[in-house]
């Protein structure tokens, strides 16, 4: 039984998740003694309904994890050591200084990500990098290329609500395993399901969590989307079920793509795909009999060879069938909020050098860089190519800066190692990439150890290298104000001080920012950049012995984050029961995977989820010999949107004997 002292001394705090997650969960965390004992989802919003997932769960563990950085650390002969903020701050800002003068601003690199998504800890943080004219990645690491590939047809791609999902009558997953990485919103759309009797399809080359749950699983082979695409476009313009009076009305250039669609025969669409034709006139008619249909676009999709051809060829689907937008990938861009003015870009005269995230590998290694500047990333784990990632990284010419919550792969390549504090222990702003709702994250406890917000690193380093722009200094919640001006459909930013949940505005489904303000079928803007102006289904190089590796998240973890919760993430991977028969692989059995960029030690899980010639394996796992799953990625972007290709790794087995 509580004594009265434990009763007065527990409270219960309003904040909101910071992971790179879309269900954005608001979350109430309970403190005991100024410790935070549990989090739960909160109520207020239609989307969280009082559940979490299991990281949202395991964030209190995670807070109090024996791998927090609670103290700044520097690199010595024998290790790490404990410093002062002082000693660390003026090694990092002396080596900043001397970098940029003996080899300028372009030799300074600044690595982020959404590691931590709060618009004060992530953008408002880069304002010295910015100021400085740093140079900075493309952020095209998890989804520019869909955004860019969607983008030369519809502008830009924000689409389906959270809160429209559910009134679509047909739900098409394709490549979105929804029940792993949107919790709520598979929630939202089991409730339709069971009480609209809402039909599910899920298109992905392996039997998912959400396959198993839907009505129709297709499965084509990896890299064939496209033309998968045009098979149903050619059944639905020939059996006149598109919708022309949308078309005629909202879209251009309809004629050149109705002309490649019909030269899609089910013949030649069933070679590429391996999807009988029957399969494909079924869906077809579904969803242009039961619909509309929503098209829920998942990230993995634009991560491959073929990514950015794909999105774009399955977001005009929505179009072929009479909706606006009727397709979901991120609405982030739909929004009214000025990120450029947060992040200081628009207000800097020096403009950075951008890189190829996907590619800073090979730039590391010829020595590009001098000074990198990490934070909110785990580069040495998450990025393609990691042999050459990690090279670079410990060239001795490279000075290292990681600021970091957690001691990870990354932090551990360090010269110097800065502690920030959790999301839990600092109060911020965080808008998800599909739902509306917004409220004020507020700090749950204080921070640990000599934890410090990136706010204030951001400003020392500054103030020690003699930068004298005033904007470096503006009151942080007054430029989140600025930036949020007419955001909201009702209500303004300081409201969220008082506890409001705000609801953002969006753009109009029926807008188009394109050259011809509609729908281009056949992108105006694709011709002047180079591209093909209608989606292309690029060659699929199949090579005897060879095998298509693809991966994707477990729902315990978010990228690198949570071993220390949950433990190692598995390190298995799915191989067809004919392939295993072939190479006399038994049900655990530990086999390499390899290629030419290094190999891989995993557990072999015989299984009928995923076709002959296809493995999978959950990401970014680690193999007994601390070898990661993307040590076997290619480096190599993609044309459009210079994405990662991380779903067509091509690898060869070898049993381990």
């Amino acid at each position: 039984m509580s004594t009265p002292h434990e009763v007065e001394s527990t409270r219960v705090v309003k904040t909101v998740c910071h992971r790179d997650c879309p269900s954005t969960c608001f979350i109430d965390a309970k403190i005991q003694n100024g410790k935070i004992i549990a989090t739960y989802g909160s109520k207020e919003t239609p989307v969280t309904k009082g559940v979490l997932c299991p990281r949202g769960l395991g964030d209190p563990e995670r807070v109090y994890s024996k791998d927090r950085v609670l103290q700044p650390h520097i690199k010595t002969d024998t290790g790490y050591k404990q410093v002062s903020w002082e000693t660390a701050l003026k090694i990092a800002a002396s080596k900043l200084r001397q970098t940029l003068d003996e080899n300028g601003r372009e030799s300074v690199l600044l690595y982020d990500y959404a590691g931590n998504q709060g618009f004060l800890a992530w953008q408002f943080s880069n304002r010295l990098w910015n100021a400085l004219g740093a140079t900075r990645t493309d952020g095209a690491l998890c989804s520019t290329s869909g955004h860019t590939g969607i983008g030369l047809h519809y502008g830009l791609t924000y689409g389906i609500g959270f809160e429209e999902t559910s009134n679509y009558p047909v739900i098409v997953f394709w490549g979105n395993n929804a029940k792993n990485s949107f919790l709520h919103l598979w929630l939202s759309l089991m409730e339709a399901k069971k009480n609209k009797k809402t039909i599910f399809i899920t298109i992905d080359p392996r039997r998912s969590e959400t396959a198993e749950a839907s009505d129709i699983w297709i499965s084509p082979k990896p890299g064939s989307d496209v033309a998968l695409c045009y098979g149903i476009a050619h059944y639905l313009i020939l059996q006149g079920k598109t919708d022309q009076n949308f078309i005629s009305k909202h879209t251009v250039g309809f004629e050149k793509y109705k002309e490649e669609a019909l030269k899609w025969t089910p013949e030649r669409v069933t070679k590429i795909t391996g999807i009988p034709w029957s399969k494909i006139e079924k869906i077809a008619d579904i969803f242009s009999e039961k619909g509309p249909a929503g098209f829920l676009i998942g990230l993995g999709l634009n991560k491959s060879d073929q990514g950015a051809e794909t999105c774009r060829a399955v977001s005009l689907l929505s179009a072929l069938l009479g909706e606006h937008r009727g397709f979901h990938y991120s609405d982030g861009n739909g929004r009214y909020v000025d990120w450029s003015y947060i992040n200081g870009e628009k207000l800097t005269e020096k403009p950075s050098r951008i890189v190829k995230q996907v590619s800073i590998g090979d730039q590391l290694e010829s020595g590009d860089f001098k000074y990198v500047f990490v934070k909110g990333s785990n580069p040495a784990l998450t990025l393609p190519d990691l042999r050459s990632v990690r090279n670079g990284l410990q060239q001795e010419d490279v000075f290292v800066v990681v600021n970091e919550t957690h001691w990870t792969e990354t932090a551990l390549l360090a010269d110097v190692v800065l502690p920030s504090p959790t999301y839990l222990e600092k109060s911020d702003i965080n808008l998800s990439d599909h739902h509306r709702y917004v409220r004020l994250a507020r700090k749950v406890i204080e921070p640990l150890g000599e934890s410090r917000h990136e706010i204030w690193i951001m400003r020392r380093i500054a103030e020690l290298v003699n930068a004298t722009e005033s904007w470096l200094f503006e009151d942080p919640w007054d430029a989140l104000r600025k930036a949020h001006d007419g955001a909201f459909e009702e209500g303004v930013f300081d409201d969220l001080f008082e506890d409001k949940v705000l609801r953002l505005k969006q753009k109009p489904n029926d807008e188009y920012q394109t050259q011809s303000n509609k729908v281009e079928f056949y992108s105006s803007k694709a011709t002047q950049l180079g591209y093909d102006s209608l989606p292309q289904q690029l060659e699929i190089k199949d090579q005897k012995g060879w095998y298509t590796l693809l991966n994707s998240s477990l729902p315990k973890w978010t990228h690198s984050q949570f071993r220390d919760v949950y433990g190692p993430i598995p390190d298995i991977v799915w191989i067809n029961v004919e392939d295993a028969n072939k190479l006399s692989i038994k049900n655990g059995d530990t086999i390499t995977l390899f290629n030419e960029y290094g190999e891989l030690r995993l557990k072999a899980e015989i299984t009928d989820n995923v076709k002959e010639g296809i493995l999978w394996a959950p990401r970014p796992l680690v193999d007994d010999k601390n070898n990661s799953l993307n040590l076997l990625a290619s480096s190599h972007p993609q044309k459009i949107g210079s994405g990662p290709r991380f779903n067509s790794i091509k690898v060869k087995i070898k049993k381990v004997t």
